[in-house]
This record gives structure tokens, sequence and C-alpha cells, in this order.
């Protein structure tokens, strides 16, 4: 690009920065900052709001460079993230969003501790959390630092590491100035802006062959390299390979079940007032991330047809840069005025969602620092306002009522405000070495940082998540070893994997210790979460209190008690 139209990226991403930037400092003068309206908004959001920021929240610029990119690249098999993210989500529906929003406040340790002792399943939570948010964080400021370095030169270091510290930089002061609130709403803007630019691309692809599906596709696989089977299973998973079709079906699970454990995810249904407004929150969701996958399939099909697979994988191995090329191509070329418009636009939209998404990953590790570790690990009289005054009571919701007032007057001398504090302090470190690790992943592409950090979710958020709600014999013992089950193994089988040493596209690739051969460990850790917490329930000294469950169960179905 010329240096005229890098100025001009440049200001539309200037524009979105301080767009950003005044709705944050206007969100953080005006709301009072207290742990409810830090970590949940106030719970004032309606079912629509709520609905495009979930939706905001999936599409990230790492669904939306990284899916099309490997729709680019491996045709088919790409389609797959797509398709497991999509149904992902009517797994959270049907499960998941009315019985965490009824019994969670602001974590996902706050939803298991109504079923058991809270401070070791606090810890065990809060260790899981803040690993699956670092991951989804690096996958966010890897596309973030791919397209910016691309669109302003090449897809060079400086740019890269430039683009990842200033994101990363905004991403903690968003958190820090406007909490959830702040957070919701630059969801809100970005789903609406990414919505349009991806129907955008994907009208114009069409255009391009008058409409016809089956001539895009076609055409696609006649400029892949691969013919006919760009359109089959197995050009990246499967074929005759038995370790590649393990690892399908291990990306699938992750990719299915994976959602319903997410932190940030979770915390959102606890953004709404009743457990109504989060299940309809939920169906708006559904039908704003359909629509969103199936358009990056018709922008990934385009990059493949209109730019070449070939072409695609030279400017980044990995896939992150086919949607700008896409956007190129569909403007008249780089030296085009329309080309480098509509580049700086998606560039600009790209970079909107990576803001939005860092903050609310951001603000739900923080929340898991804080609100479960810190309150769990620091002496009692240090607590700013600590977890044992919102605890579920040990004899019934009589004394709920009294722990619940006990910890509205807390917020009234202060207390609260240490702990929300402490929540911006963790915000900063969650942000630095998040920003450490996304500078060593830069090859890495987007979507399968996604895929590890699902894994890590379904593995050990969900197993535990489940069995809480669902399962009347669930002991504390099960849910600690329920946790630790999935998350050490996820954990240790993505070190030894060929994700980290042992391939060009590795984040050691001068090394080679990658002793596990699948690249996404789900197929594995998944049940093995499972397993232990049947297990550790089943050899626990101490029996499940039928009292608490019945409670719990009665509080999830009609939310009576809810907060």
């Amino acid at each position: 690009m010329s240096g005229g139209h890098q100025v001009l990226t440049l200001l539309l991403l200037s524009a979105v920065v301080v767009a950003t930037l005044a709705v944050t400092s206007w969100v953080g003068s005006r709301r009072h900052a207290s742990s409810q309206e830090f970590y949940a908004g106030g719970r004032l959001f309606t079912p629509l709001e709520n609905g495009f920021a979930i939706a905001g929240d999936h599409m990230s610029a790492a669904a939306f460079l990284g899916i099309a990119g490997l729709v680019a690249l491996y045709g088919y098999d790409g389609m797959l993230y797509s398709v497991g993210f999509l149904v992902a989500w009517l797994l959270v529906l049907l499960l998941i969003a009315e019985p965490v929003r009824n019994c969670g406040r602001y974590t996902l340790a706050d939803v298991v501790a109504v079923r058991v002792r809270e401070r070791p399943v606090r810890i065990a939570l809060g260790c899981s959390s803040v690993t699956v948010s670092v991951l989804y964080l690096v996958a966010q400021l890897v596309g973030a630092g791919s397209l910016v370095a691309l669109v302003l030169g090449g897809y060079g270091g400086a740019a890269y590491a430039w683009t990842v510290l200033g994101v990363g930089a905004l991403m903690v002061f968003h958190v820090v100035c406007g909490g959830m609130r702040a957070a919701t709403w630059i969801q809100i803007a970005k789903a609406v802006l990414l919505m349009g630019g991806a129907l955008t691309l994907s009208v114009l692809v069409l255009l391009r062959f008058g409409g016809d599906l089956a001539a895009l596709l076609t055409s696609a696989a006649e400029n892949s390299g691969h013919g006919k089977d760009f359109l089959a299973p197995g050009l990246r998973y499967g074929g005759a390979d038995r370790v590649s079709r393990l690892d399908f079906l291990s990306l699938g699970l992750a990719l299915v079940l994976g959602t319903a454990g997410l932190p940030h995810v979770l915390a959102r249904f606890c953004t709404v007032p009743t457990a109504r407004a989060a299940r309809r929150s939920a169906v708006w969701a559904i039908g704003l991330i359909g629509s969103f996958s199936l358009m990056t399939i018709v922008i990934g099909a385009g990059a493949a047809a209109l730019v070449g697979t070939d072409a695609v994988r030279r400017s980044n191995a990995a896939g992150n840069t086919a949607v700008p090329l896409l956007s190129v191509e569909l403007s008249g070329g780089a030296h085009a005025t329309g080309g480098a418009a509509v580049v700086a636009l998606v560039a600009a939209v790209a970079f909107a969602s990576v803001l939005a998404a860092v903050a609310g990953v951001t603000l739900a590790a923080s929340a898991a620092m804080t609100h479960d570790l810190y309150a769990s690990l620091t002496p009692r009289r240090d607590r700013p306002g600590g977890w044992s005054q919102i605890g579920w009571p040990q004899d019934g919701w009589s004394r709920e009522g009294r722990s619940q007032r006990s910890w509205s007057q807390g917020g009234r001398r202060g207390g609260r405000k240490g702990e929300v504090a402490v929540a911006r302090m963790a915000a900063v470190v969650i942000g630095a070495v998040a920003v450490g690790l996304s500078l060593s992943a830069r090859e890495l592409n987007v979507a399968f940082l996604l895929g590890l950090a699902f894994a890590v979710a379904a593995s050990a958020n969900l197993p535990v998540l489940l069995y809480a709600l669902f399962w009347r014999r669930f002991t504390t013992c099960g849910a600690v070893c329920s946790v630790y089950g999935g998350l050490l193994p996820a954990v240790v089988l993505v070190v030894f994997s060929p994700v980290v040493s042992g391939g060009p596209q590795s984040l050691f690739p001068g090394r080679d210790f990658a002793y596990f051969p699948l690249e996404n460990p789900g197929l594995v850790s998944i049940p093995l979460g499972f397993l232990a917490g049947w297990l550790g329930t089943l050899l626990s000294q101490r029996s499940a209190d039928p009292a608490r469950h019945a409670e719990t169960e009665v509080r999830s179905l009609t939310g009576a008690g809810a907060v």
C-alpha cells in the first residue's frame, strides 16, 4: 500500500481508538465503582443488548480472520470451526444460560460454590478461568497484530509487536476505567460493525459469481491447488492419517463443548436482570452467530477463488490475512483508491472487534483473579468484602437474606471498592502476560489458538459446572478433582504437542519435544475432566449435602433467591 493509503488506514484505526476511549471515559465518569457495576454492569442490560454483546464476544477478529483463513486454506475442513461454534450455542441455550443466571453472581465459581465448600473450589476455578482467558486473549492479540502489520506495509515484526503492545494497553484501560458496562457497549457497536462488514464482503463475493454459490465453490477448488479435495473432508484433518482423524474429532469436541465453559461467556448471563432475559439473550446470540458463521464460509471460499490459496499462504502461513487480501481484490487492487479504502475499513472493523473482545475476556480473568483467587488466598481480615460474606448459607435461604444484606452493607462502607481496586490491578497483570505470549505466537492461526482455549474450558470448567447443577451426589472433592483433572492434562498435553515444538509453525520451531501427537488435547483431556469429577465424588470422605442440592435445583429452575 502507498503512503497515502497507509495514512487513511491509520486515520480510521485512530478513529476507532478514540471512539472506544470516549465510551469508556463516559461510562467511567457516570457510574459508581461498586462490584456489581464493575463485574456485571449493574444487571441492567436488555436481552437484545446482551444478545448483541454475546455475539460480539464470538464475532471477534480471531473468528473473522482465522476461520475465513482456514476455509481459504483447507476448504471443507476449515468450515468445521464455523459449524462447531454454532452448535455449541445450542448447548448453552438448553443447559447453561438460565441456571447460571439464577445461581451465579459474577464468576463460574459463584455457581459451583452453592453446592460445595467455597475456598478450594474458588482457587481451582480461579486458576482454570485465568488460563482459559489468557489463551483466548493471545488469539485476539495475534489476530490484531497480523492484520495491522499487513495493512501498514507487510507482515513485519516491528509493526506486529507495536500493534500487540498498543492493543494490550488499550484493553487494560477499558477494563480499569469502564468495567462491564463499557465493555458491553463496545461489544454491541463492534457486533453491528462486524456483521455489516461481513455482509458487505459476502454480497460482493457472490456478485462476482452472479449469486451462484456452486460456481463460487467450484472456482475456489480450482484456485486452491487441491482440486476436488478442497471440497471434501481430509485436506487438514482425516484422510489416511489416523492422527489427523483423531485431531479432527478432538477439535470438534472442544468447539462444541468449550463455549459453555468460557468464563467471559458465562459472565454475560449475569448482566441481565432475570433468567428469562438470559435465555432470550442466548436466542438472539444464536441467530446473529449463525448468520456470521455462514458469511465466514462465503468469505473464505471467496478468498480461495479470487486471491488463490497460494497467495494467501505466502502472505501469512496461517491464513490470517485472507480477509484483507480478498478486500483488495474485490475493490480493484492494492494500488486502487477503492481497494485501499476497503482494506482500511476492514482493518478498522476488525481492530474494533479486537478491542471489544479483549476487554470482555480481560474483565472475566480479572474477576476470577480477584473475586475467587485473591479472596480465597488472602487472610480473612484483609479481604475487601471477601467471598465468605456471600457464600451459600449452610441452613438454607433464611440465612441467605442476612448474608446478602451483610454484603450490601459492606459495599456501602467501601469494602467492595477495595475489591474493585484489586480487580483493576489484576487486569494489568493479565494484560502483560497475554501481550508477552502473543509476541511469540505470531505464526499460529488465531482460530486454532481459540480451539486450544475452548479445549481447556471444556476440560476444566464444563464438567464441574454440569455436575454442580445436575448431579445430586456431587461433593467438594469431586469439584476440585474435576477442575484439576481436566486443566492439568489439557495444559500438559498442549505443551508437549506439535503446537509448541516440532514444526515450522510451532512456538519453538527449532526444538522438538512434541511427544503428544494431537494438536488439540480435547479428545483426551475432556473425558479426563468428567472422569476425575466422578471418581473424586465416589472416593470423597464427605457425602453431598442433600439440602444444598435441593436448594440449588429449585433456585436454578425457578430463580427463587437469585441475586
